[in-house]
């Protein structure tokens, strides 16, 4: 993205998380750059675990909906300076187990040629959220 495709960013990333929220990962996948990267929220390595290349950035996409089948990333806010961005979502998904997890999260994206060419994840780390009592 350049300082002239600030508005064009915003609705890129609008438009991935909506395809978050289809769980589509055809239309996921037709945002990224062909050498893409997404570095996931947890992992051993510095930036979590990495997934480099599209074939390793689609197993790590369907990853998180395999970890949380109903998974949800709302309220989303996102900026994009130069060819930089941010969003910002709550994040919502069930575990398994049935530990729900809610917390606020950022992406941080590079972007190369009007597509995304890395994504860098960061969520809150918030103990599971606890089921009322019925």
């Amino acid at each position: 993205m350049s300082k002239d495709n600030t508005a064009a960013g915003i609705e890129l990333l609008q438009a991935f998380n909506d395809a978050w929220n289809r769980h589509d990962i055809e239309a996921l996948m037709g945002f990224m750059a062909d050498d893409c990267a997404f570095h996931g929220v947890a992992g051993p390595e510095l930036l979590g675990r990495s997934f480099i290349g599209r074939d390793a950035v689609r197993e790590g996409f369907q990853l998180a909906w395999q970890t949380f089948p109903d998974a949800q990333w709302v309220d989303g806010d996102h900026f994009v300076v130069g060819d930089r961005g941010v969003s910002e979502s709550t994040f919502r998904g069930t575990r398994a187990d049935g530990a729900r997890i809610e917390a606020r999260m950022v992406d941080v994206f590079t972007f190369r040629d009007g597509k995304i060419a890395v994504k860098n994840a960061y969520r809150k780390d918030r103990p599971p959220v606890v089921a009322p009592a019925a």
